[in-house]
């Protein structure tokens, strides 16, 4: 408990963990195909925002960083089970799973968007009694299910990451997508014959996942308002996304952890 309240007290005021460190190394999982936040670069190393950030939590903890690759429904029994300190991976905060999982303050906005084919809909309007695709267990998932009422969707499928979802909108296996607007935005750089369709505003956040009570969670986001008090996080956001972040944004405001309601 002294180490805890050493490790918070010491990052709240600017300063290294040190020796308040809880345990040698810090164990995260990712979602390896999630360009431009995690991806595996020609010798299999971990690249992407959400890695520079992970990179730079453990340093400033003065923590060794192993990171494992993980699908992304896996991650949320990888913590929930304590197999792993942390997840990342554009894991939004929702008050659904803050019944089971803690997570850090928010550090970037994540709307979601429609792709799809450049030549197909140019709006959710026009799925209507079309299939529709997000990966398993994202909020992109919970959106269609959510929506699929009033827009009228067709069948909703499911894919365990980012490239096959994609490979099928470009097949015309399903006439959409619904998914992080960031990561479509990267890719359609790569497939010029996917189109960001419309981009559905959502207020919500992505933080670091970790087990429900982590010790780590106040030192770990004691970090994160050190790292976007002194610019760094801004450095990485400008670094993977080409552009400054908004001055209003969770990238740049230090927030508090959030609870479920």
């Amino acid at each position: 408990m002294k180490k805890l309240l050493l490790a918070t007290t010491t990052l709240a005021l600017g300063l290294t963990a040190g020796a308040a460190a809880f345990a040698e190394t810090l164990t995260v999982g990712a979602y390896p195909s999630n360009p431009p936040w995690e991806f595996k670069n020609e010798q299999s190393e971990f690249e992407g925002f959400e890695v520079d950030l992970i990179t730079e939590v453990a340093e400033r903890l003065e923590m060794d960083l192993e990171i494992s690759d993980l699908g992304f429904q896996a991650l949320f029994a990888a913590t929930a089970s304590g197999r792993i300190d942390v997840a990342i991976s554009t894991i939004t905060i929702t008050d659904e799973r803050l019944q089971s999982q803690s997570f850090t303050q928010g550090y970037y906005d994540a709307d979601l968007a429609l792709v799809s084919l450049a030549d197909g809909a140019s709006s959710l309007a026009d799925l209507a009694g079309e299939p529709v695709g997000a990966i398993a267990s994202s909020t992109g998932d919970a959106w269609i299910q959510a929506n699929t009422a009033e827009y009228g969707f067709g069948e909703l499928r499911t894919y365990p990451d980012q490239q096959g979802l994609l490979l099928d909108v470009r097949a015309g296996r399903i006439a959409g997508a619904i998914g992080d607007v960031t990561g479509f935005i990267f890719a359609a750089k790569e497939m010029p014959d996917l189109n960001i369709a419309e981009v559905i505003p959502t207020g919500d956040q992505y933080g670091l996942m970790l087990p429900k009570g982590s010790e780590l969670l106040e030192p770990i986001n004691a970090a994160i308002s050190e790292i976007k008090e002194d610019g760094t996080l801004a450095e990485i956001y400008e670094k993977w996304l080409g552009e400054a972040p908004a001055a209003d944004s969770s990238t740049v405001t230090v927030l508090e952890i959030p609870t479920a309601e």
